[in-house]
């Protein structure tokens, strides 16, 4: 009976797997039936593009849901378009933008304003009606996820409004390049500025570091520590994954490379592009000795959290104690930059309440969303730039400083530290300093200095720079870029 009993219950598990082999089977041949047809249906629905003469136009898509936020990332955007304009000016660029609130000419109109960029050619602009869903504060917890989650979502509806023959990421969204090159069908690359996770996150959350992105309730419990780094790991597992996807992977600093090597593990595919910074425009400002130059220090960035303008105003706050009661009213902090949303305005907000809280209120001045007229005016009339961002995946705005001539004071770290604010002929271009006293120390010996001893620094910092010009990144993106033209289009003008 116990023999009968087995041979029964023997054939029924091979009745209940042959069915699950049946159904995983049909499951696989009804999931390849819907991709394949849903990928020839996007490619067919899709809006064509049209020369002069009838003939089809390669399109080439950029994906960047914030271009018209004005920071360093939109620079390298539309310095990227211009660059694929005039090496192929038969080609049809277009943006994947979330900003719905502006129409094309007011973004064009932004990005000749604040960057002095003017295009030789037209952009289609797809809208994205989605974007917050990649915005972080709508992930309170677990915002890695959620937001790459998001940016599936939000490439969905990019993708479904418009199928390119390119896709570029320009904004870091790795986990869009699978969608794009399976379902879109097309070559696909990225210009990574900053991993979103990276091998210095992993490291603070195990060390049990508080940060902007480790809440300190979070660093202070060991189980919850050990947790965030399992998932950390397993996030940069996948993000890795979908990393290798992409054709072309262009990063914009040493520092980045690093990280994107050791995390996407493709390094034939990686390259370091710097991002294009306008030092010719920059560099036309006169450098002379600022002997008469107002004592102003001067902050260029968007009012994100990671820029730690909190520590640049507790640094001059410090720098400010060490200094006569009689003559602190000679020294003046500007904080400039762009802000994207209420979020952005929020944190103004609190910073100029840091202010008040520190009786700076008649020292230290908030300008929002400058032109790039008053940009070059702000950078002419002031004699120490600061950028306190720890791991800056580069640093434009450190860049402009320089080439503005101002006397250059960034963090010790990241893309300032392995690739700008190093020296140049064996003489240094500028100061590193990583916390309220040092940056108090650094801005108290540079205003020690005499005007001299400035001037020869300023003088080869701007000599250092010609490696970040917008010629530069243009050649070495119209190269990167070639090969995914001859997978697009057989037309041989592409090759």
């Amino acid at each position: 009976m116990t023999l009968e009993f087995f041979r029964q219950y023997s054939s029924k598990l091979s009745t209940i797997a042959s069915m699950m082999i049946i159904s995983g089977v049909l499951f696989i041949v009804l999931f390849t039936f819907v991709f394949f047809f849903l990928r020839v249906w996007l490619k067919k629905k899709s809006k064509k593009f049209y020369d002069i003469n009838g003939k089809k136009k390669v399109s080439f898509a950029f994906f960047h849901p914030y271009c018209n936020a004005g920071g360093g990332g939109e620079r390298v955007l539309w310095v990227a378009v211009r660059a694929i304009q005039k090496r192929y000016p038969d080609v049809q660029c277009v943006i994947y933008t979330g900003d719905t609130d502006s129409t094309a000419v007011e973004i064009l109109d932004k990005a000749r304003q604040r960057f002095n960029i003017v295009l030789p050619g037209q952009v289609e602009f797809v809208y994205l009606n989605y974007r917050s869903w990649v915005e972080a504060v709508k992930y309170p917890y677990f915002t890695l996820l959620g937001q790459s989650i998001g940016s599936v979502l939000l490439g969905c509806e990019a993708l479904f409004a418009f199928v390119p023959d390119i896709y570029i990421d320009t904004m870091g969204y790795a986990f869009t390049l699978p969608l794009f090159k399976f379902l879109g069908g097309c070559p696909v690359a990225c210009y990574v500025h900053y991993p979103t996770i990276s091998t210095d996150m992993l490291s603070r959350v195990s060390q049990r570091i508080a940060a902007h992105n480790n809440a300190s309730f979070i660093s202070r419990s060991p189980i919850l520590s050990g947790l965030k780094v399992v998932y950390y790991r397993l996030f940069a597992y996948l993000y890795g994954v979908a990393g290798k996807r992409s054709s072309v992977v262009m990063v914009n600093s040493t520092w980045t490379y690093n990280h994107i090597l050791t995390l996407w593990k493709v390094p034939s595919k990686i390259h370091i592009v710097y991002p294009p910074c306008d030092i010719s425009e920059f560099m036309k400002l006169p450098l002379v000795s600022d002997e008469n130059k107002p004592k102003q220090v001067l902050s260029l960035g968007q009012f994100r959290p990671e820029k730690d303008h909190p520590l640049q105003i507790r640094a001059f706050h410090k720098f400010l104690m060490s200094v006569n009661e009689k003559d602190r009213t000679q020294f003046k902090l500007v904080l400039a930059g762009s802000c994207r949303n209420e979020e952005d305005e929020g944190r103004v907000k609190s910073l100029q309440d840091l202010a008040r809280e520190l009786d700076l209120e008649e020292n230290v001045e908030f300008r929002l969303n400058i032109s790039f007229t008053e940009l070059k005016q702000l950078l002419e009339k002031s004699l120490v730039s600061i950028h306190t961002m720890w791991n800056e995946h580069f640093g434009i705005c450190v860049v402009e400083g320089m080439a503005a001539g101002t006397l250059m004071l960034a963090h010790d770290s990241g893309g300032p530290k392995l690739d700008i604010v190093i020296k140049h002929n064996d003489q240094p271009t500028g100061f590193l300093a990583s916390d309220v006293d040092s940056f108090a120390n650094a801005i108290q010996t540079i205003f020690n200095m005499s005007p001299s001893e400035r001037l020869a620094i300023r003088e080869n910092a701007r000599n250092s720079l010609s490696r970040f010009s917008e010629a530069e990144f243009e050649t070495a993106f119209d190269s990167l870029c070639s090969p995914l033209f001859k997978h697009a289009s057989e037309d041989k003008r592409y090759s």
